[in-house]
């Protein structure tokens, strides 16, 4: 998540550099045949590339807003996440009546279970957003796209980081075996029938958030709007230099003869700046429709698991906590 309130160009020349540098030379080549070649029968009226660019504005707004949902309802469900992830400890410490390794154990594996979430959720797909190479290298060198499977293994035995590493749905057998040991603590007296429905209903939401991070995750945003938004956004631009042709060819006749050599010139630059603003706005909506790929406008998870990790270490008096996560290149990951 872009935590600075004002988007640096370096960032922004990362993500546009090679469509600015198309549409330079696109733009351009058009022009030198209009101008140079004098090819005056390329231009096209621009009223009906207007209705086509009203069209594609309001196809992209949609898209965007409901690319921004998908967001938005990822941050809540974390949000649940790090509200109940403190509910948990608070019922271990409060209602356990054991030693304080068994607390830890049940506290420290609910970690693990973050963890897990966040590693499976950070998991490529199929419809997984695939930038340019000087996007990627700024994800890979923070090292956050791929994360390592190994991040449950500090906070559960071996015994069982063992057992985890064979099952399918790591999260979904850690919060298993969360009930297991609740079950087996009541069978020993030292939670009441009672405080085990407590807990259950703990387990039970932890499920709930978990399904609802996967139904976003394994969920593609439909591809109908996703698709032809990049292609009518794209059909769009191309065709805009001819109809710029069209209005500045208008605009001539009515101005002083030594500046419509330069006049003209300017149908150049404000082509790529119309050009750069539509293929931005669609890219805004790409690049929100998985909040959970880890990149630059995905949900914080690795923030948000150390935050959890943090609260619920110092809720068991813990000493030497980890350092919060910061931003890198103004990135929250």
């Amino acid at each position: 998540m872009y935590i600075k309130r004002n988007i640096g160009w370096g960032l922004i020349l990362r993500y546009a550099w090679k469509n600015l540098i198309f549409f330079v030379l696109y733009t351009a080549g058009i022009f030198s045949l209009y101008y140079f070649l004098d090819w005056t029968f390329i231009d096209i009226p621009f009223q009906p590339l207007s209705v086509i660019g009203i069209a594609v504005a309001f196809y992209i707004g949609f898209k965007n807003s409901q690319s921004y949902d998908r967001f938005w309802e990822a941050r809540k469900i974390w949000g649940g996440i790090v509200n109940y992830s403190r509910t948990w400890a608070n019922q271990v410490l409060s209602l356990v009546n054991d030693d304080h390794q068994t607390k830890s154990i049940l506290i420290h594996r609910h970690v693990a279970w973050i963890n897990a979430l966040r590693i499976q959720l950070r998991q490529p797909t199929s419809f997984s957003i695939k930038e340019n190479a000087a996007v990627e290298r700024l994800f890979k060198k923070h090292g956050e796209q791929k994360p390592a499977c190994d991040a449950t293994k500090d906070f559960v035995s071996e015994e069982e980081y063992a057992d985890l590493l064979e099952r399918k749905n790591t999260a979904t057998h850690i919060v298993k075996n969360q009930g297991l040991h609740i079950k087996k603590l009541c069978g020993e007296g030292k939670i009441t029938e009672f405080d085990k429905q407590l807990f259950h209903g703990v387990l039970e939401e932890l499920y709930n958030l978990q399904g609802k991070c996967e139904r976003i995750k394994n969920t593609p945003f439909p591809r109908q709007y996703a698709y032809f938004s990049t292609v009518f956004t794209w059909i769009f631009v191309l065709l805009l230099p001819f109809g710029m042709l069209n209005v500045f060819e208008s605009e001539l006749q009515d101005m002083h003869q030594d500046i419509q050599p330069w006049f003209i010139f300017l149908m150049i630059p404000l082509s790529v700046l119309v050009s750069w603003i539509f293929t931005t706005m669609e890219k805004i909506g790409s690049n929100s429709e998985d909040p959970f790929e880890g990149r630059v406008n995905d949900v914080p998870m690795t923030a948000l698991c150390k935050t959890i990790e943090i609260d619920l270490r110092d809720m068991l008096d813990e000493e030497n906590l980890p350092e919060k996560i910061t931003p890198k290149d103004n990135i929250l990951y």
